[in-house]
């Protein structure tokens, strides 16, 4: 079972686990991610950008991690003593832009270009993603639930909802989904993203 050597409770915390970043030499993109019952936040050591490191399906370093469970019941607290993680127990992780590769306007205008947007809702028990994914012409949705060796497909203007508890920070609006967690894709109308859009930035205002 993903993670479940957490059940068993973090080692005792050092005083700067919370606040520790990548370690010396080494570049760290930090990162935001979900299991079925917890949410971590730290910092990867990783060279290139994040989707790509996570599609390795390798096991990655890991440090100055927090960790809550995911229904937000408690708090973030410092998890010492968790110091990889295997991208196969992320259902989803939230990619900021530092995270991203570097585009310009144009760049990312023509890169989407070649590709046509869906707007959608992924189910990822017990997750649901709704925002637009870009695929290549002739691919359907419904396509990202075969195998692939792409094992996190991108969506953007995404929303995270834990039933209807949206889970982003507004300014984060790029989901990298696990695509062997997913359950069920339905398309669903621009309205549809708008609307989980604007759930978004009214949690964002509630946390602040």
């Amino acid at each position: 079972m993903p993670f479940d050597f957490l059940r068993r409770g973090p080692k005792k915390p050092t005083p700067d686990a919370a606040s520790a970043g990548p370690g010396p030499g080494k570049r760290g993109i930090p990162f935001d991610g979900l299991t079925e019952d917890w949410r971590l936040a730290g910092w990867m050591e990783i060279e290139g950008r994040l989707s790509d490191v996570l599609n390795r399906r390798e096991s990655i370093p890991i440090t100055g991690v927090r960790w809550a469970p995911v229904d937000g019941s408690a708090p973030m607290a410092p998890a010492a003593g968790l110091e990889r993680i295997d991208p196969f127990d992320l259902i989803a992780v939230f990619a900021g832009a530092d995270s991203l590769p570097s585009f310009t306007p144009a760049e990312r205008a023509a890169h989407k270009l070649h590709k046509v947007p869906y707007d959608v809702a992924l189910e990822l028990t017990p997750f649901r993603v709704v925002g637009t994914v870009y695929l290549f012409p002739g691919s359907e949705p419904d396509r990202l639930m075969d195998r692939s060796t792409e094992l996190f497909v991108p969506v953007t203007d995404a929303v995270a909802l834990l039933r209807d508890r949206a889970l982003n920070e507004p300014e984060v609006d790029v989901v990298l989904v696990n695509r062997s967690y997913l359950r069920g894709i339905s398309q669903v109308d621009r309205r549809t993203v708008e609307a989980a859009r604007a759930l978004l930035g009214a949690a964002g205002s509630e946390r602040d």
